[in-house]
């Protein structure tokens, strides 16, 4: 991949629709639009109607909305340029034709658009990071999250970070610099050591905070457990609401895992049908119950049923949360302790949704709460705690030097977060997952 290559892409969904526009970026996106319009440069940042046309043949291709973005005043920072076309699927076919043939451009590979952005300054690595969890939202509560990072929140949190730790480290660095010299004080350590204490609370504080927000972000695990002939399969049907899983009478019809991702009024989960829980001989069934218990091991949450007809079972040690709830209570001669759920009664079934979307919401938030939403940035901020508690151990022991490394080490884990200084590797994991076209 090279960023001094132009690029274009398809940046709608490929298919028959209204219009599909095509984005190129790069330093030929000026040469493009003069070869395929045969006009001069229209004014930047303006819409214009033009005809694009084959230079080779002179044929034409359709009628455009034209729009041209002169560097750096652009999403990616270089000339830029998108065309709404038609979106035909013959259409997107010629203009894609269009373009390959140029010689001015390349197809750009995934993320490659937002990639440049982020390399020309125009958004620090969160924000990029945002915009793809923007683009993946399926929930009102994702979107909000990814769009507080992506207006550079968690950005300015962690430069206001990086300012006074640089505070810290100039005075540090002074007084190792100048410690011969009598006229310069010694370090400031009650004071220094106190900003330190201070800059570890906010940063525990944002840590907790952000508790719930990659659970937000990858969405609240539901898995619906029990023994065979429970009603698992049917209680799942009734959720989704469509016939997603096969239900009969049959015990052990249920043999692999089926996921849903839902959207419970905002708050996403993903709700996963299994196996009945049982010691069985069938070899497939043994493996879909090994999937059930693994499922539940990464879940967050463990739907435990029971019913009236099929003799009363406990869980096993399953390590996750577990909400008891007895189905088919229709049939239930009294009333149990506990949700109790009928497919029959559709009241029933709207209560254990409000039940696990109150649970949902309790471990993933509703989206304004925390700005760090991927482990990585969790992660970085740990390091960086460590080191800046570290560099008030130090302080305090009048060990500068080791303090000014400490203060250099928590830098670097907030630049992490942002993405200065980030390696092509941990770049090329991270943009390889935008679509193309982004």
């Amino acid at each position: 991949m090279g960023d001094s290559d132009t690029i274009f892409a398809l940046a709608t969904p490929p298919g028959r629709s209204a219009v599909a526009v095509f984005r190129i970026s790069g330093s030929r996106a000026r040469e493009v639009l003069a070869a395929i319009t045969m006009a001069p440069l229209p004014a930047p940042r303006k819409y214009h109607l033009r005809e694009l046309c084959d230079p080779a043949s002179g044929d034409r291709i359709d009628r455009a909305l034209v729009c041209f973005f002169r560097a750096p005043y652009s999403f990616t920072g270089e000339d830029s340029l998108e065309l709404s076309v038609h979106g035909g699927r013959g259409v997107i076919s010629a203009v894609t034709g269009l373009l390959s043939r140029s010689g001015c451009v390349r197809p750009a590979e995934p993320g490659e658009f937002t990639r440049r952005a982020f390399l020309n300054g125009k958004l620090d690595l969160a924000q990029a990071e945002a915009i793809a969890d923007l683009i993946d939202s399926e929930t009102e509560f994702q979107r909000r999250q990814a769009l507080r990072v992506l207006e550079g929140g968690l950005g300015r949190r962690v430069a206001a970070w990086k300012a006074r730790l640089l505070d810290i480290a100039v005075e540090l660095e002074s007084n190792l610099d100048f410690s011969d010299e009598g006229d310069v004080q010694e370090a400031q350590t009650a004071a220094l050591a106190a900003n330190c204490i201070e800059l570890v609370r906010e940063m525990q504080q944002q840590l907790h905070a952000s508790s719930g927000t990659t659970v937000l972000r990858e969405g609240f695990t539901i898995v619906i457990l029990g023994p065979p002939n429970v009603g698992k399969s049917s209680i799942f049907n009734a959720l989704v609401g469509d016939d997603a899983a096969i239900v009969t009478d049959v015990a052990g019809t249920t043999r692999d895992l089926i996921m849903r991702a839902l959207d419970f009024d905002g708050a996403p989960v993903m709700l996963i049908d299994s196996a009945g829980l049982r010691d069985t001989s069938d070899p497939v069934e043994r493996i879909g119950v090994e999937r059930a218990v693994n499922a539940a091991g990464i879940a967050n949450l463990a739907v435990w049923l029971n019913s009236p007809d099929v003799p009363t079972a406990q869980p096993p040690d399953l390590r996750v949360p577990i909400l008891h709830v007895w189905s088919k209570s229709d049939l239930l001669a009294a009333d149990r302790e506990g949700i109790q759920v009928s497919v029959h009664r559709p009241e029933t079934v709207e209560e254990l949704r409000q039940e696990l979307r109150t649970r949902a919401l309790s471990a993933a938030g509703d989206g304004t709460q925390g700005d760090l939403i991927r482990v990585r940035h969790k992660n970085a901020l740990g390091d960086c705690i460590t080191h800046v508690d570290s560099l008030r151990s130090n302080i305090e022991r009048a060990l500068l030097e080791l303090a000014a490394e400490d203060c250099r080490e928590a830098t670097a884990c907030l630049a992490r977060i942002v993405g200065v200084g980030a390696p092509e590797e941990l770049l090329d994991e991270i943009f390889r997952r935008f679509c193309i076209g982004k």
